[in-house]
């Protein structure tokens, strides 16, 4: 099995890296999988599925939650990638992982890194979430970076509209608002996550839309106090924004009126 293509079939993009040109966070993680990796497979999902101009969350929430689509991928695909290479030994992970994905996924030639912090692949720009392997098997070749860098025009960095935080991260804040960020949430009309520094980034002008079909089914990008009510449990608990429980959203909604 060419793992590359394999994972390219399914409309991702994928690269492999040595584990050990890796930034190790969480080490611990590698010692529950019971194995020694040698190599990571990284997986990038493009998942913006059109344009969505008429939304009042960021782009990546207005699909059912990318933790998901991992875990139904992994599921497959690890018990195929055992059969085509006995022997060897899978660990899957998204999100909470061992590794610093961003920078293992630059290094496996997935994209490069804006002054955003975001990897930028250049088929499907930043609109890509991150998950990988971990494995004991040496391909035959290992990926190479990719040649072009980012730009460093510092249009993200100057659309910013919290320059001193985070207005993703603020919309993600439990409790109560001061009057000043209930402003700044108001101001961009945006109820979970900022697209605001992706937008402006002249690397994102030409991104193609995503050809993964998880991210094009139960789409909502325009969510309304009345919507997030009727949602079952279940089906709140596969949105982005269900972390922070159902008042976090809901008092953003209130904010901007929706």
């Amino acid at each position: 099995m060419d793992i590359i293509e394999y994972f390219s079939s399914m409309s991702l993009v994928c690269g492999i890296v040595p584990v050990s040109e890796c930034k190790i966070n969480r080490p611990y993680l590698i010692e529950r999988a019971g194995f020694t990796p040698v190599s990571v497979i990284m997986i990038a999902a493009p998942y913006r599925c059109a344009p969505y101009d008429d939304r009042n969350i960021s782009i990546y929430a207005v699909p059912r939650d990318y933790h998901c689509f991992f875990r139904t991928l992994f599921e497959s695909c690890v018990p195929e990638l055992e059969k085509a290479h006995p022997g060897f030994r899978f660990a899957e992970f998204a999100d909470h992982s061992p590794i610093a994905e961003v920078d293992a996924a630059q290094k496996a030639g997935l994209g490069v890194i804006g002054e955003n912090n975001l990897l930028i692949n250049p088929t499907y720009g930043s609109y890509i979430f991150l998950g990988e392997i971990l494995t004991d098997l040496t391909p035959e070749k290992y990926s190479a970076p990719v040649e072009n860098r980012c730009l460093k025009c510092g249009k993200c960095r100057m659309s910013c509209p919290d320059p001193n935080g985070c207005l993703s991260a603020l919309t993600q804040k439990k409790g109560v608002l001061t009057p000043d960020e209930e402003e700044k949430i108001r101001k961009t009309g945006c109820a979970w996550g900022c697209d605001i520094c992706q937008s402006v980034c002249p690397m994102n002008k030409s991104a193609k839309l995503s050809g993964v079909g998880y991210f094009k089914e139960g789409a909502n990008p325009h969510i309304t106090t009345d919507l997030i009510l009727e949602m079952s449990d279940k089906e709140f608990g596969e949105r982005a924004y269900s972390w922070r429980g159902r008042e976090c959203i809901l008092r953003n909604l209130r904010i901007i009126g929706c």
